[in-house]
């Protein structure tokens, strides 16, 4: 991924988010080139012509320098709705939708969409999708706080990788240990989640590991 977007912190704590300038459409309108053509212009319709010609060219200007201050605009409400995760990781994220977005920067769901599709975000964490900072909300157990279903993610990828072959989870056990962190989780929310991670069922990875193991155990008797 190529960064549209530079994010990089600041003093006391701020961020600063900045157009890469190498991904930008650059347009110049060339003015001589306009005022010989316009002098030798000679007809009512020539004149027209060449007028047409260039407000089209200053549209296309304005319209890219727009563009370029509306991703701008929406990259620095995502930073500021996301600052969490820009600090502490992944396990920081918010829950996010367009609507959020769009209502705190006065515009259009449909144009932050747009805004928002194919364009990446550069920070000191990696390159990373713009829609990858608008996540579903997943309800908090006890009337806690929502997390990002992105975080959920995250976190169900860390508990299995902290497994042990003596101790892998199930996706119940899954669901236990996440509710007994404030989430409140289905169990097939957690099976949807795991298999979008590409982590096999409990059974398999605990007959992967029983394999792993046996072999280990055959190499020492080997030696």
């Amino acid at each position: 991924l190529v960064p549209d977007v530079h994010v990089r912190e600041g003093l006391g704590g701020m961020w600063h988010v900045e157009l890469n300038t190498d991904t930008l459409p650059r347009v110049l309108v060339d003015q001589r080139y306009h005022a010989r053509v316009s002098k030798g212009a000679r007809t009512d319709q020539e004149k027209t012509f060449v007028s047409d010609c260039m407000a089209t060219a200053n549209w296309l200007v304005k319209s890219l320098d727009q563009r370029a201050k509306t991703i701008l605009k929406v990259a620095s409400e995502i930073v500021r709705q996301q600052d969490g995760f820009f600090v502490h990781g992944v396990t920081h994220l918010r829950p996010l939708n367009l609507k959020t977005v769009a209502e705190a920067i006065g515009m259009h769901e449909s144009t932050v969409s747009r805004v928002t599709s194919n364009k990446a975000i550069g920070t000191s964490r990696g390159t990373l999708e713009m829609k990858y900072f608008f996540t579903a909300a997943i309800p908090g157990a006890a009337g806690a706080a929502a997390h990002s279903s992105e975080a959920v993610r995250h976190r169900i990828k860390q508990l299995v990788d902290g497994e042990t072959p003596d101790d892998v989870l199930s996706d119940d056990a899954l669901v236990q240990k996440l509710r007994g962190e404030g989430v409140d989780i289905a169990r097939r929310t957690v099976a949807k989640y795991r298999e979008s991670l590409r982590i096999p069922s409990s059974i398999e990875r605990r007959r992967e590991r029983f394999a792993h193991g046996s072999s280990q155990h055959v190499a020492l008797a080997l030696r």
